[in-house]
């Protein structure tokens, strides 16, 4: 393994072993169930708003633009954040600024409009952006660059996990009404989850502060072999490529879970919201098991041959849902969270491989690509607003249909060997 020597990973910084690498590695995965949880939630707010609020699909979605819209504008000053104090100070200052948007939910509560939330979810992305970037990126380096898309495959997985419970929690509390009402109302109920959640993440927050995070020690993420010297980003096409099939793909699912709810009870007849948020919740359990499987997968298989056979299968599983078949169509949307599972890691990775000293600045530029989350999420609700919610779907199934051509040439382009 060679020890990197960059300055800014010097600075302060620990040199380890990489058997010694373990604790630093679950540290930064545990960040990764931080983001699934607060995800899972976005998705079960945007049905409860419509509902308390009496807004529009359409309208909702400001919460979907709001959340990556803010990873569009910040990842950049996340990255260079990144490069100036390291990974443990860009994770720790995440940390705090997600917990300070969890609280704004507060406030935003007892004035119940729809505005202040969608403010509140800003800030809170807003950590949530300088916290992903510093993990994915520390992740990403932590070891061995053969084996990165295995590493981000992992720790997604526990991403996955948090997306799980998000949907749980919301769907038992904010479409209960025994439970909202021994809550103390809507409010209250929204107030006390948020609440938590922040004081959660900065118990979190001090744990990190507290504990040895190694600077240096960190795999070299240069040029693979047989590519020859690094070249400036402009001239990666495969990671230019990345970037794009990346902001494609989370536009898709961001568009899939904002209106998984409504789509489930369009085609399903007697489907209360809150049953629609727990077959969320079981379409996130398909998102994890796919998780561990692709990391087992990757084992045997080619990141590339992966990426291109879910993609393929999406698109075909997104266009049963767009037929709008009775129950069918419920229950191929909770298929397509099982394939989706591996896309952003596997996307993540290849984008990033062979950047030698540039890879820092990929990785903020590849996580602000979680931006494209602001693509679909309004037109979907437009169109499902003006003609039902299945139609929106096509949208989706489009955008697998790029994620399909990156793993079968995208992820190839300029470079002399495959991965």
């Amino acid at each position: 393994m060679v020890i990197e020597t960059d300055a800014a990973h010097t600075k302060g910084g620990l040199a380890m072993p990489a058997g010694n690498l373990k604790g630093p590695l679950a540290f930064a995965i545990a960040c990764f169930l931080i983001w699934g949880l607060a995800y899972g939630l976005l998705d079960v707010l945007n049905k409860h708003f419509q509902e308390t609020l009496s807004i529009s699909q359409a309208d909702s979605a400001w919460l979907q633009i709001a959340y990556f819209g803010a990873y569009l504008l910040l990842s950049i000053p996340a990255g260079m954040l990144l490069h100036a104090r390291g990974y443990k100070f860009g994770i720790v200052t995440g940390l705090i600024v997600t917990a300070i948007g969890a609280l704004l939910f507060i406030p935003a509560a007892g004035m119940g409009q729809f505005a202040p939330f969608v403010g509140s979810m800003f800030v809170l992305a807003a950590g949530l952006c300088v916290l992903e970037t510093s993990a994915d990126t520390y992740v990403n380096v932590l070891g061995d660059p053969a084996k990165a898309s295995q590493r981000l495959n992992l720790a997604q997985s526990f991403n996955a996990l948090g997306v799980f419970f998000g949907p749980l929690i919301g769907g038992a509390v904010f479409f209960s009404p025994t439970t909202t009402e021994a809550l103390g109302g809507a409010t209250r109920s929204i107030q006390i989850v948020y609440g938590l959640i922040a004081a959660a993440v900065v118990a979190f927050a001090i744990a990190v502060w507290r504990a040895r995070l190694p600077e240096t020690g960190l795999a070299d993420h240069g040029e693979g072999a047989g590519d020859g010297p690094a070249r400036p980003l402009s001239q990666q096409p495969h990671f230019i490529a990345g970037v794009l099939t990346q902001a494609l793909y989370v536009g898709a699912q961001v568009g899939i879970g904002a209106y998984f709810i409504n789509l489930a009870t369009y085609n399903w007849q007697g489907l209360t919201s809150q049953q629609g948020a727990f077959m969320l919740s079981l379409a996130a359990v398909g998102y994890l098991v796919g998780r561990f499987a692709a990391t087992a997968l990757l084992l045997r298989v080619k990141p590339r041959a992966l990426l291109t056979a879910y993609g393929i299968i999406n698109v075909i599983l997104t266009l049963i849902v767009a037929a709008g078949i009775d129950k069918v169509s419920p229950i191929a949307l909770i298929a397509v969270f099982f394939f989706m599972s591996t896309m952003f890691a596997t996307i993540f990775a290849l984008g990033t491989t062979g950047l030698g000293a540039s890879t820092k600045k990929a990785s903020s530029l590849m996580v602000m690509a979680i931006g494209g989350g602001v693509l679909l999420p309004w037109p979907m609700g437009k169109v499902a607003d003006l003609y039902g919610a299945n139609v929106a779907f096509l949208m989706p199934a489009a955008c697998f249909a790029v994620v399909a051509w990156y793993g079968w040439k995208g992820a190839g382009l300029g470079r002399k060997e495959t991965v």
